[in-house]
C-alpha cells in the first residue's frame, strides 16, 4: 500500500506528526509494535499524564545544541496543547511550577489523540512488527516491510518517513534502539545516549547508610553543574530519587559530584548558636531532629558528633563547620538506575543533521526523525510531552 508518509512509533510525537499532516489532506499511516496506543502517555504522571509545562522553553532542554529545539517550541507552545485539551473538555489542574495534569487519567490524553488522528484520516496499525526499512534510490519512496498482527507479511511504501519510535527508557513497555539503527542505517551520527531523570545509585558505603533511610523525603537543593533544584528527594533501598535526584541526574554525567542543601532558606548556623546560648542542653543529633527526620538527621550528625555531646560542650567552631556542611553536602554518585526506571533518554538523533523547523534530514531528503530519539532532552515536569508535541507538530506541518 502506498502513503504520503509513513510513522514509526505512534507515542505522543507520532502522534502529534500524524494530526498536523492528516490536516494537510496527507495519507498517513503510523505502525507501532505495542498493543496499546501511548502507552508511555498512559504512566506519566502517576496515570494522570503531566502533559506540558506552562514554562516551556529552550532553557529547559539538554542538547549538545541548546538552539535547535527553539524553532519547534515557539510554533506549536503549551499554549497550543492546552487548548487542544479544553477544546476536548478534559478537565485539568496546574501542580506545581507550570505543571499540567489531568484531574482524571491519562487516557483522556490518548483518547484526545486518537480522536484527531482519526478526525484527521490518519491510520493507525499496533502490534506491527517492522522488518525492514529500505528506500528507491536516494531520491525514491521509502519501503517498510512489515508484520502484522499473526504475522502476516506485507510491504508499504510511502514518498516520506518520520522516525518518532523514542528512546531506550522503560524497556518492559517496549523501549526498543529501533530509530537510533534506522539513523546509522541512512548515515546519521548519534551523541552518545544515557538514562536521565531516574535518581542516583552509590557505592557500597554511602548505599549502606542510604538503605536505613528508605523511605524518608527530604526538602532540599540538589545542585550539578551549576544547575541548582529545589524539589524533594526520597531515599530508597539503592539511593535516591525524587524530582530532584531525577532532575539532577539529567545533567550529571560519571565523575561529577553533586551537592545537597539540606535546609534551604534558613539559618541553620545562626539557629543552632541561639540554641546554645540559650542554654539548651539537648544534644545536636535531637535539635536538629526537628528540622529534619530523625532517621536522616541520625546519619548526617553520626560523623561529626558520634558521641552525642550535649549543645553546651560543643565548640561554635565546631557546630559552624557542621552547619557549612549541611548546606553543601556533597555526595558522588556511582551511577544513575538505569533505564529500566528511567523516564527518558539522554542523547540521540544528532541534531546537526537536522532541520531545527521541519525535522528533516539535511542529507536524506524526505525523513524526518522527531520526539525522543533525537538530541533534546526535557527537565522533569511536562517539558518531554511538550518536545514531543512541538516537533510532532514541525514535522506533520512540513513533510511532502
Amino acid at each position: 500500500m502506498s502513503y504520503d508518509a509513513i510513522i514509526l512509533g505512534a507515542g505522543g510525537a507520532g502522534l502529534m506528526c500524524a494530526i498536523h499532516a492528516g490536516r494537510r489532506g496527507k495519507r498517513v499511516v503510523l505502525l507501532d509494535h505495542a498493543s496499546k496506543l501511548g502507552g508511555k502517555i498512559l504512566i506519566s504522571g502517576g496515570g494522570r499524564c503531566n502533559f506540558t509545562n506552562l514554562g516551556a522553553g529552550p532553557a529547559n532542554y539538554v542538547s549538545r545544541n541548546p538552539h535547535f529545539c527553539k524553532s519547534a517550541l515557539s510554533r506549536f507552545t503549551p499554549t497550543d496543547f492546552v487548548a487542544m485539551v479544553e477544546a476536548h473538555g478534559i478537565p485539568y489542574h496546574e501542580k506545581k511550577l507550570g505543571q499540567q495534569f489531568c484531574d482524571d487519567s491519562a487516557k483522556d490524553i490518548v483518547a484526545l489523540l486518537k480522536r484527531e488522528c482519526a478526525d484527521a484520516g490518519a491510520e493507525i496499525r499496533l502490534e506491527t512488527k517492522i522488518t525492514g526499512v529500505s528506500r528507491d534510490g536516494s531520491e525514491g519512496d521509502f519501503r517498510v516491510a512489515i508484520a502484522g498482527p499473526g504475522g502476516k507479511a506485507e510491504t508499504l511504501s510511502a514518498r516520506s518517513l518520520v522516525v518518532a519510535t523514542g528512546g531506550l527508557s522503560i524497556p518492559k513497555i517496549g523501549a526498543t534502539g529501533f530509530g537510533y539503527d534506522l539513523a546509522k542505517q541512512f548515515g546519521l551520527k548519534l551523541v552518545p545516549r544515557a538514562p536521565a531523570l531516574d535518581g542516583f545509585t552509590f557505592g557500597e558505603a554511602d548505599s549502606a547508610a542510604f538503605r536505613s533511610l528508605s523511605g524518608v523525603s527530604v526538602d532540599c537543593i540538589a545542585e550539578v553543574n551549576g544547575l541548582r533544584f529545589r524539589e524533594n528527594i526520597l531515599f530508597t533501598h539503592s539511593g535516591m530519587s525524587g524530582p530532584a535526584a531525577l532532575q539532577a541526574s539529567l545533567h550529571w554525567h560519571p565523575g561529577d559530584s553533586v551537592t545537597f542543601d539540606w535546609l534551604p532558606d534558613f539559618d541553620v548556623q545562626a539557629w543552632f548558636l541561639g540554641q546554645k546560648r540559650q542554654g539548651v542542653r539537648s544534644v545536636v543529633r535531637n535539635l536538629l531532629a526537628t528540622k529534619l527526620p530523625a532517621r536522616f538527621a541520625d546519619l548526617l550528625c553520626d560523623q561529626a558528633f558520634p558521641d552525642a555531646s550535649p549543645l553546651p560542650q560543643v565548640s561554635e567552631k565546631a557546630l559552624a563547620a557542621f552547619c557549612e556542611k549541611l548546606h553543601a553536602w556533597r555526595l558522588e554518585p556511582k551511577g544513575t538506575v538505569g533505564y529500566g526506571k528511567a523516564e527518558v533518554t539522554r542523547g540521540g538523533v544528532d541534531t546537526d543533521a537536522l532541520s531545527s523547523k521541519t525535522m528533516e534530514c539535511r542529507t536524506v531528503p524526505r525523513l524526518y526523525f522527531i520526539g525522543e530519539v533525537v538530541d533534546v532532552t526535557g527537565w522533569l515536569g511536562g517539558y518531554n510531552f511538550q518536545w514531543a508535541w512541538a516537533s510532532g507538530h514541525a514535522a506533520g506541518t512540513a513533510l511532502e
